[in-house]
């Protein structure tokens, strides 16, 4: 008997909606996650990449829970002497809200070659249009 081992080559990929609007961020992130690794069909490979695509559309209004709004901190460091940059959640919102469903999904791949070129599959947008309709995507219920 031989161990089955998915090749990258041979997976059929669809394409899922999630639609963030009153969603926690948590919830959608992990739905997003385990779609683009392919966690969830039975050829799942944990070294290859056997997931979907996942476009993530109403990020703007996505939920969080407790006090993060205003407490939690997003913080960035460009390597030089006080280069240190830091911005809380309603700051970013502002500023750009597709980088809170990507950051929030980024910790949860792996982070190495593999979860780069997954993070590839990730398509996120503040409203409620996005550009990829010929690809007859599915809508994926939270």
């Amino acid at each position: 008997m031989k161990t089955f081992s998915a090749k990258a080559e041979g997976i059929d990929r669809k394409w899922y909606v999630i639609d963030a609007e009153n969603k926690v961020l948590g919830d959608v992130a992990v739905a997003a996650a385990k779609l683009l690794r392919g966690k969830d069909k039975p050829l799942f490979t944990s070294h290859v990449d056997c997931g979907d695509f996942v476009v993530v559309v109403n990020a703007d209004k996505v939920k969080l829970t407790g006090n993060k709004e205003e407490q939690k901190i997003y913080t960035s460091y460009s390597g030089y002497v006080g280069g240190q940059k830091r911005e809380n959640v309603a700051k970013l919102r502002e500023r750009r809200p597709e980088l809170i469903v990507e950051r929030a999904v980024n910790g949860m791949v792996p982070h190495n070659r593999l979860g780069r070129q997954i993070m590839k599959k990730l398509k996120v947008y503040a409203g409620a249009e996005h550009p990829h309709d010929a690809q007859n995507a599915e809508a994926y219920e939270l």
